[in-house]
Parts: C-alpha cells; sequence; structure tokens
C-alpha cells in the first residue's frame, strides 16, 4: 500500500515511529506492506516512489523543521502536486483543525477523492463542517474515508458502535469526549477554580495555550457531528449543534453537585431529536463520570439499553493507533471485493 501523509505534527510522527517498530508485525498479522512516497508539512514536502527512508525523514524533522531535506524531489511541491507526481493509493490527512472553512484539510481530502485515493483523515475540521458531502463523494468514487482518529484518539468508539449495532439498532449517543474540559473538572472537585485548572491543565501539556476550542465546547461538537452522522445515519453539521462550554462552571457548582453524590461533566448528546453540547449534572455511578483526561462514550440501542466504552480519548501514539486501524480496513476491504 503506498501512501502519503499530509502534515507531520505529533500525530504525523506518531504514526511513522509505529510504522517503523511494527511493520513486520503488521505484514505478518494482516499482510500490511506500508510505503510512505511522500510527506507534506507546512514547510515542504518528501517525495520518493521508491519509499523515503523514514529514519531520514525524522531527523531532519527534527533537525531543519521540515522533511523537505529527506528527500531531492519534491520541497516547493503542494500536495496536489504531490499527488499527481507520485503512484499513491491512500492519503492520511493529519493537518490541524479549522474550523472557519476546514482548510486546508478540505481540499486535501476532495482533492484525494477527486484523483481517486482513498482517505484518512485525523483532522476534524472537514468532517465537522462538510462530513454528509464528503461521505456522498467517497461512495460515489467507490472509495474509503476513514476517521478513527478523530474521535475517542485511539478508542476504537466507531468500531464498536458497528459491532453494538449489529442486530440492533442505535437510538442515541452521550459522550465526553474532550479530555482538557474532563481534566479541569476533575480538577475543579479537587478545589481548585477555573483559571487554576486550566493553567494546570496547560502546564501538564493537556490544554493548548489557546484552549478556545475545548472549554468553549466546540471540539466536542466536532466530535458529536461525526458520531451522529456515522452512528445514528443523521446529516448534521457543525451548524446544527447547540453548543455550551464549560467557563461559566463555578466552584460552587461542583460543590453542590459533589454534595449530592453527583459530577459534573461536559457531555456531548446526539438523539433523533436533537444534538447538543452542553455541561450536564449526572450520578457519580454513571459510567460517564470518568475522570481526568479519560473519555466515554454511551450507546443507547433500541433492544440491548446501555453500552459504555471508555479510555484515554487523545496522544499522539493513540491516534496513530486508529490510523493503523484504519489501513488494516481499507486493506480487509480490497481483499473483499
Amino acid at each position: 500500500m503506498n501512501i502519503i501523509i499530509a502534515g507531520f505534527g505529533t500525530v504525523g510522527q506518531s504514526f511513522v515511529q509505529l510504522l517503523m517498530s511494527h511493520r513486520e508485525f503488521l505484514k505478518k498479522a494482516y499482510g500490511l506492506v506500508i510505503k510512505v512516497v511522500a510527506i507534506v508539512d507546512s514547510k515542504g514536502a518528501a517525495v520518493s516512489q521508491r519509499g523515503l527512508d523514514l529514519n531520514l525523514v525524522m531527523r531532519c524533522k527534527r533537525e531543519y523543521g521540515t522533511v523537505a531535506k529527506a528527500a531531492s524531489v519534491g520541497y516547493e511541491m503542494n500536495l496536489l502536486e504531490v499527488i499527481r507526481s507520485v503512484e499513491a493509493d491512500t492519503l492520511i490527512e493529519a493537518t490541524h483543525t479549522n474550523l472557519i472553512n476546514g482548510e486546508p484539510g478540505m481540499t486535501h481530502i476532495l482533492n484525494a477523492l477527486q484523483l481517486g485515493l482513498n482517505v484518512i483523515t485525523v483532522n476534524k475540521g472537514p468532517l465537522a463542517l462538510a462530513m454528509p458531502m464528503l461521505k456522498e463523494i467517497a461512495e460515489h468514487k467507490k472509495l474509503a474515508l476513514k476517521f478513527s482518529g478523530t474521535v475517542g484518539g485511539g478508542l476504537p468508539v466507531l468500531a464498536f458502535a458497528k459491532e453494538c449495532a449489529k442486530g440492533d439498532r442505535v437510538v442515541k449517543v452521550e459522550g465526553v469526549l474532550n479530555g482538557t474540559t474532563n481534566y479541569i473538572l476533575t480538577r475543579m472537585e479537587d478545589g481548585l477554580r477555573f483559571d487554576e485548572a486550566l493553567v494546570e491543565a496547560q502546564e501538564k501539556g493537556y490544554a493548548e495555550r489557546d484552549p478556545t476550542l475545548d472549554v468553549s465546547g466546540m471540539d466536542t461538537a466536532c466530535k458529536l457531528v461525526i458520531l451522529a452522522n456515522e452512528v445514528l445515519g443523521k446529516r448534521v453539521t457543525l451548524r446544527d449543534v447547540k453548543v455550551e462550554g464549560i467557563a461559566g462552571i463555578k466552584p460552587e457548582d461542583i460543590k453542590m453537585a459533589k454534595g449530592t453524590g453527583k459530577t459534573v461533566r461536559l457531555i456531548g448528546v446526539a438523539d433523533e431529536s436533537e444534538v447538543f453540547v452542553k455541561p450536564l449534572i449526572i450520578d457519580q455511578s454513571d459510567p460517564l463520570a470518568v475522570k481526568y483526561t479519560y473519555n466515554a462514550i454511551t450507546l443507547t440501542l433500541e433492544n440491548s439499553g446501555r453500552h459504555t466504552i471508555t479510555g484515554k480519548g487523545a496522544g499522539g501514539r493513540e491516534t496513530a493507533t486508529a490510523i493503523i486501524r484504519d489501513l488494516i480496513s481499507i486493506k480487509e476491504h480490497l481483499l473483499v471485493t
């Protein structure tokens, strides 16, 4: 399988590291032979139809801040030029999330699909803004559009949902989908104010310098859109989600909930009638009452009731694992067809 990687930040580099350390395992267990023929980052591109030297790529990224030094071909090429210049069958889209217009990921995905490449994306922006359209294009082209890493990091949420829905029907999705906000709310239970908990989350690397996407609830909303489309079969985008973040949560709100055996969690909810994100008061015994950076997703099924999956919801290595899972899925699909 020849792949192109667009975006070479934490996730892209973690994926390459996993690929190097697990190459023989993937070949033996799944018959998956992966050749990275191009990598594009914000400063340039490295291209080699024979396959890039991944150790050299990683060294160049560390020393020069770009992969472009790792190959003699491709320094000034953009992704579209790269796609047209090499033989590849899959694009891994790992650029930053942009909720204004989805760029550059939106253009990357659209071009890849139009030119006949399967797409694996860990970029939530294009899906949050235009998931129904992107899925339609992929289906029309008979190509795979995979996005396991966009929800729950390495947590196999979508595979779990698909398994639960066999012989049954998912009617509701609820989830604690953002580790940053969950860490802040947990530390507020420990007695910190919101601003103190946020600073601590930033110091530990759980929150970005600009935490707006997380604390506003928009990151949770993006993931909820993906779940609503994929698990419930809805046709929604970010514009359809009512969103309330956690900035207004006061210590007394947390203390009052705790005193009655309850807790406050930022939860995304999607069912047949509504899609929203807001802080909710739930029982401390509820499976969604996970602590610190953990995520939890509960599916309510028509006949078999509630099913919950929990685990670490973010991290470069965890999300890179989801990319591997999607590559295996594409390989299995190609064997079936």
